[in-house]
């Protein structure tokens, strides 16, 4: 299996994996500070990260010279994710999930400013059709809406968290030195749990971490492994791989599995019309795996 199969695989895996923090983020995401749960989840992902890290291809100290870079890294993810819970407060995950969807355009665009990486005719016509599928659904398939780009709070936040994961894809080819995705990975873990905390420290000590309900528990389980570790590392892989945009390309595939997780949870599915915007979502996806060359 060549390395760049290997890549769209993971990709594969972690648009999976994703989905699964914005339903269960919606339930939990009032109940806690954003700051607060990542804070613990950066922490205890970070030591998940470095025993697999420790056992597979050691600590070395020269993996972790200029460790400036981690901070950039491990900034980008920590914005990421506390202004992901916090704008799932009040957007709604299928519509947070078609927020994601943007950002391989905007990937594409830091692709180019920091790597001249560049973009063909059939990308951009993808990303296009991404864009204003996601357009559709975050706007409830509703013109006037539309017409009138009123964009709702919690998907105005979250959408700055999505240029900040944009930019870390990019970042993550342009920063590694040769070191193995797992231990690249724990620098940027580390970096963040560091940040995260410092900026979160007053929330963890209000919380009453013993009265908080057994949803943010098994959000905090579910987001700290699935979606922290296990992401994380198959992000790195895969931009290290495939150019930025076929990167983030597959959070195309976001709001189809975040469609699939609220129907499990009982919390129904959207209405006919939304899913044309879903549909054109999965024609981009489509259009951009196309246009790679065989292996």
């Amino acid at each position: 299996m060549s390395d760049r199969l290997r890549g769209h695989l993971a990709m594969l895996t972690f648009s999976a994996l994703i989905a699964g923090s914005f339903a269960l983020g919606s339930m939990a995401a009032n109940e806690i500070a954003p700051t607060a749960l990542n804070a613990v989840r950066f922490v205890i992902a970070a030591c998940l990260l470095g025993a697999a890290a420790h056992a597979t291809h050691g600590l070395s100290r020269p993996a972790f010279r200029a460790p400036w870079r981690y901070l950039i890294l491990g900034g980008s993810m920590g914005l990421y994710f506390v202004l992901m819970f916090e704008g799932l407060k009040t957007a709604r995950p299928v519509s947070a999930a078609a927020v994601f969807t943007l950002t391989p355009m905007i990937a594409g665009l830091f692709g180019y400013l920091l790597l001249r990486q560049a973009m063909t005719r059939r990308m951009a016509l993808a990303l296009s059709v991404g864009g204003a599928g996601a357009l559709w659904v975050i706007f409830e398939a509703d013109w006037a809406a539309l017409a009138a780009f009123q964009v709702g709070r919690g998907e105005a936040i979250y959408f700055l968290g999505c240029v900040a994961h944009a930019f870390y894809t990019p970042m993550v080819r342009k920063l590694n030195r040769g070191e193995p995705p797992v231990v690249f990975s724990f620098g940027a873990m580390v970096a963040a749990a560091l940040l995260v905390t410092g900026a979160g420290w007053p929330a963890l000590r209000a919380t009453d971490w013993g009265a908080l309900p057994p949803i943010v528990w098994i959000t905090l389980a579910y987001v700290t492994v699935a979606a922290t570790a296990i992401t994380f590392v198959l992000l790195q892989y895969a931009s290290l791989r495939l150019p930025s945009a076929k990167v983030m390309a597959y959070t195309y595939l976001t709001p189809v599995w975040v469609i699939c997780w609220e129907a499990a949870l009982g919390n129904g599915v959207p209405p006919v019309m939304v899913m044309i915007g879903v549909a054109m979502i999965l024609t981009a996806l489509v259009l951009l795996l196309k246009d790679e060359h065989p292996a």
